[in-house]
């Protein structure tokens, strides 16, 4: 389901109501503007640390060759690659040790301090099970999807608009997200863009909103009975004028750069609806290579490949720039990955055995965890060892989704013990935090 209305676009990300616009103003949680005293009243159910970051995540349900060209693909010869020379064999230091990729890994330079590549297996082969993917195979208690079990887990801590996630990049019906049994709407860039670019918007007005919000909540509370620990509170949350007035014509001007629905809108799309603090995680689709069954010499592979990498190191950019490089984690999870042994040269099977996923943030160890080896008649995902993140029996394939799951959670900052009561199986793998 697709948004196209501005009336409605705009009560589904802001609310019904001035409370969504004046909480992106102010830098405060709507429910402390629309009852202050009560929310000062209530204790915070915050069940992340202070490292809780937001997430962006790159999902596909085509299946993407993603697997095929990244670290650990590289130390059996009989495993295919594209040929050309964009795509060569390079080396490239992770973890401090020498491995070797697809050439466009090396171009994320120093972003490969921070990044872990986890080989893992969905088990699942089916283009439709995308959706049982996201809830890591049934694994979640019931069966949420992880980006909401995820987004759930950390509103609290960065106060945003609302718990649920946004996807501003589903291309099928099966990308499309749901929190808590009910179906969310994808909300696509030009959308994003219709909605809240305009010269007569309620953007426009932020500081003067801001400032009105402020005014009216330190007369009714601050100065009349607030206790000291809930002025700091208060403090604490609210966003200096200088930043709101830099963020203002930032995030309206990107937007505004907004033609379509591609990677490069994802991308400002995504970051601008961090930046307004509407929700901790936005799903992409990352393009690279998708379902390449008929891919002669896999010249889709190589130029999606590419594509997606450079995709990457835009975001990479475009968090830096927004100032945001230590506050958002960007990962990937794919319904399954691709076929990897000699006979793939023009093309790639679906491999319930293997897919790469990718964690990008300041709290993962640049690292390849897990390995590849002979499964059947191709290759899969091996065990993982959960201390050093390398081959080892300790974690076993069947479990390797929803072990690389809690780890991305740990990473997020969310609390170990609301990944346990979130997530019924795996284990969290050591090797691929940074602490």
């Amino acid at each position: 389901m697709k948004l196209n209305r501005r009336d409605a676009l705009f009560g589904a990300l802001f609310g019904g109501t001035m409370i969504g616009l004046r909480s992106i103003a102010t830098g405060l949680p709507a429910k402390l503007l629309l009852d202050p005293r009560k929310a000062l009243a209530d204790e915070q159910t915050c069940h992340a640390s202070a490292s809780a970051q937001f997430v962006i995540l790159s999902t596909s349900g085509g299946g993407d060759p993603l697997n095929a060209n990244a670290p650990g693909t590289y130390d059996d010869s009989n495993i295919s690659h594209p040929l050309d020379d964009p795509m060569k064999k390079t080396s490239m230091m992770i973890g401090g040790k020498q491995v070797y990729a697809a050439a466009p890994w090396s171009t994320l330079a120093d972003t490969l301090k921070r990044t872990s590549f986890t080989h893992l297996a969905t088990t699942t082969p089916v283009h439709p099970k995308e959706p049982q993917v996201l809830s890591l195979m049934g694994a979640t208690v019931k069966q949420e999807m992880f980006p909401s079990v995820l987004s759930a887990a950390l509103a609290p801590c960065l106060n945003t608009l609302q718990a649920q996630p946004i996807s501003v990049g589903a291309s099928t019906p099966s990308e499309s997200l749901s929190f808590q049994g009910q179906a969310l709407p994808t909300v696509p860039p030009s959308a994003l863009r219709a909605t809240l670019v305009n010269p007569d918007g309620e953007l426009t007005n932020l500081q003067k909103l801001r400032d009105d919000s402020l005014n009216k909540l330190y007369s009714d509370i601050y100065k009349t009975g607030a206790s000291p620990a809930q002025k700091n509170f208060i403090d604490s949350l609210v966003t200096s004028q200088a930043q709101v007035r830099k963020i203002d014509p930032n995030f309206l001007s990107s937007l505004s750069q907004i033609q379509d629905n591609d990677e490069p809108a994802q991308i400002l799309a995504a970051v601008a609806l961090i930046q307004m603090r509407v929700t901790p995680v936005v799903t992409v689709h990352f393009n690279f290579g998708g379902d390449n069954h008929n891919d002669t010499a896999l010249g889709n592979e190589s130029a999606r490949t590419q594509s997606g990498v450079a995709s990457i190191v835009s975001l990479m950019q475009a968090l830096s720039q927004a100032g945001l490089s230590d506050k958002v984690t960007f990962g990937t999870l794919n319904v399954f990955g691709r076929t990897l042994g000699p006979s793939h040269t023009n093309g790639r099977d679906h491999n319930k055995n293997h897919q790469v996923s990718l964690a990008i943030g300041r709290a993962f160890r640049s690292s390849v965890i897990g390995g590849v080896a002979k499964v059947d008649d191709d290759y899969g995902a091996t065990g993982i060892d959960p201390v050093s993140g390398g081959v080892g029996t300790g974690i076993q394939p069947a479990d390797s989704l929803a072990s690389w799951a809690r780890t991305f959670m740990v990473g997020c900052g969310v609390d170990e013990d609301v990944v346990n009561q979130q997530i019924t199986s795996g284990t969290v793998i050591r090797g691929a935090l940074a602490s």
